[in-house]
């Protein structure tokens, strides 16, 4: 069931911004980030469509509750996670770049991306991590699977993007555990959906928004993200489930 529901989600994404690409005719307008329509047909619509899907497929299935709220707590000490996540975050916004657009530009990249993470957070550490624990899975399996699954899902990219669409797929799946560890710490898929689209914010202003854009060096704040949250993770990995009483 979990895999069919992926499935159309993907389809409504990936076709729709195919579509919305041609109304906008991205193409004509030099860059797929550059206008205010294209962000709109590309971006806002299609993902909006998504996220209306994502949560009305939660409802009919009676899960709106373990899917908004995370009955699983993980030690205190991992409120570092999304604090590194928003450190990380503020470094890679491209100022300078985003001056250069209009304040109602930027407000329709900052809902694009605020669409992305409540979607992809309500689909995968959502519906996805409560399917898994349906299952009788330990939570390391939760949290392995899951992530895992969202990493693969985003090879759906290679339909415009090509190869490139396979390291994404893997830094992704590190993404996903990271996001995982947010909603458990925090207890619901909030802070983890914001976090979530606010980092995609922050990387679409040093990559994408601007005609022959030759990348910001404050991008690579979001692989320091990964860095620095996988070594303290991994250094403190026996003291992550609460069963564990140092903190």
């Amino acid at each position: 069931m979990f895999v069919a529901i992926v499935v159309i989600y993907l389809a409504i994404i990936q076709l729709g911004g195919l579509i919305g690409g041609t109304i906008a005719d991205a193409d004509a307008q030099g860059d797929a980030m550059a206008t205010n329509e294209v962000v709109i047909w590309v971006l806002i619509m299609p993902l909006t469509v998504a996220l209306v899907f994502v949560y009305a497929t939660v409802a009919a299935l009676g899960r709106l509750r373990p899917v908004l709220r995370d009955d699983r707590p993980v030690q205190k000490w991992l409120i570092v996670v999304p604090i590194i996540f928003i450190a990380c975050i503020l470094v890679a916004i491209d100022y300078d770049a985003l001056s250069q657009k209009t304040g109602t530009f930027i407000i329709l990249l900052l809902i694009a991306t605020q669409l992305v993470g409540w979607g992809e957070e309500g689909m995968f550490r959502g519906l996805g991590v409560t399917m898994l624990r349906e299952h009788g899975l330990t939570e390391g399996k939760v949290a392995l699977y899951s992530s895992i699954i969202f990493g693969l899902v985003h090879l759906s990219n290679a339909i415009t993007r090509g190869v490139g669409a396979v390291p994404q797929a893997i830094i992704v799946s590190f993404a996903g555990y990271f996001f995982y560890l947010i909603r458990r710490r925090t207890g619901s898929n909030a802070l983890n959906s914001v976090i979530h689209g606010l980092f995609d914010f922050s990387i679409l202003t040093g990559t994408a928004i601007l005609v022959d854009q030759k990348g910001y060096i404050g991008s690579f704040a979001a692989v320091l993200a990964y860095v620095i949250i996988a070594i303290v993770v991994v250094s403190r990995r026996h003291r992550i489930e609460p069963s564990h009483n140092a903190a």
